[in-house]
């Protein structure tokens, strides 16, 4: 099924109040932009990333003030600075318990976190492996470069084992980490993969993100031209191949667990694996039933109220 059959399908699908939907809004890409430019290195699969959100939320017709990006520490974490969205920038590796607040407390806005693989993978696994189980709509964007960047190049939670990288010059020793499978695995009922060189694409994955029921993880290859001279532009357009062009049935879990473990001579894109049977976690959560927090006036939540919110909560 496509975005646009899916669009309007359940609550928070996207659907503007009066009906319309995607760009007819009178949206510009303008309207995402600020000021601020941009100051990583030329090249860098970032630029790529920003203009595939700015795209995806264009196309879905989503107005700045109903989005919320949010990011940890590092390159691309800076993100939000190039955005005119609502934006929060957290401390290293915790965008994800951020972000899953905004979404407890506003359902109707579109929360997208946007961190590296060493904030998201690394000292933010632990979040990384909670959300995935919790199943928030949330959509994460991992720019996966497979280097720490802002710090000078050492190797990364996904760095292939033997890379020289100034932590580990003779080689690293670590078996790198498999987001897709570890996603997977810890329950993630939609997870994907893209290319920061092909932002239409990207952009396209972006939207079917946003349509997801719950937690939606998609894992960018993002090459870092000054510190990852292994994984470039050309290096990953020799191996791509399209999931979709192939055939695979991202219902499959066992088809998608197969598929998750090449990364080599070929390199999978596209949607690995998605269901919409796993209620989204703010679905469940008892303290919601009476609608969004935000919407509640304030002089509801007295003492005695603010106690019993709390024991739904908790």
């Amino acid at each position: 099924m496509s975005v646009d059959q899916r669009a309007g399908a359940g609550r928070g699908d996207g659907r503007l109040p009066d009906g319309r939907h995607g760009p007819g809004r009178g949206l510009t890409a303008r309207d995402y932009m600020t000021e601020q430019r941009p100051t990583w290195c030329p090249g860098c699969g970032d630029f790529g990333i920003l203009a595939a959100l700015r795209e995806a939320l264009l196309q879905e017709g989503i107005a700045p003030h109903e989005a919320v990006v949010v990011s940890g520490i590092g390159c691309g974490s800076k993100l939000p600075d190039y955005m005119r969205v609502n934006g929060f920038m957290t401390l290293h590796g915790r965008p994800l318990p951020v972000a899953t607040g905004f979404r407890l407390a506003n359902p109707a806005m579109r929360v997208i976190v946007v961190d590296g693989d060493g904030d998201a993978y690394g000292i933010g696994g632990n979040h990384w492996l909670h959300t995935c189980r919790r199943n928030p709509g949330l959509v994460h964007l991992v720019e996966n470069n497979q280097i720490y960047a802002l710090t000078k190049g050492q190797y990364s939670p996904t760095t292939e084992q033997g890379t020289r990288t100034t932590t580990s010059p003779e080689g690293s020793i670590e078996r790198p980490v498999n987001p897709i499978r570890t996603a997977l695995a810890a329950g993630a009922t939609f997870v994907a993969r893209g290319f920061a060189g092909e932002p239409k694409e990207l952009a396209r994955l972006i939207r079917e993100a946003l349509h997801h029921r719950g937690y939606a993880l998609l894992d960018i290859l993002q090459p870092c031209i000054t510190y990852n001279k292994v994984n470039t532009y050309d290096w990953y357009a020799e191996r791509i191949v399209r999931l979709e062009s192939e055939g695979h049935d991202p219902s499959d879990f066992d088809a998608a667990w197969a598929r998750a473990g090449e990364f080599g001579e070929r390199i999978p894109v596209g949607v690995f694996y998605r269901t919409e049977e796993v209620p989204a976690y703010e679905e469940r959560v008892p303290g919601l039933k009476r609608g969004p927090v935000v919407e509640r006036p304030l002089d509801d939540l007295d003492e005695a109220a603010f106690e019993a919110l709390e024991r739904e909560l908790v």
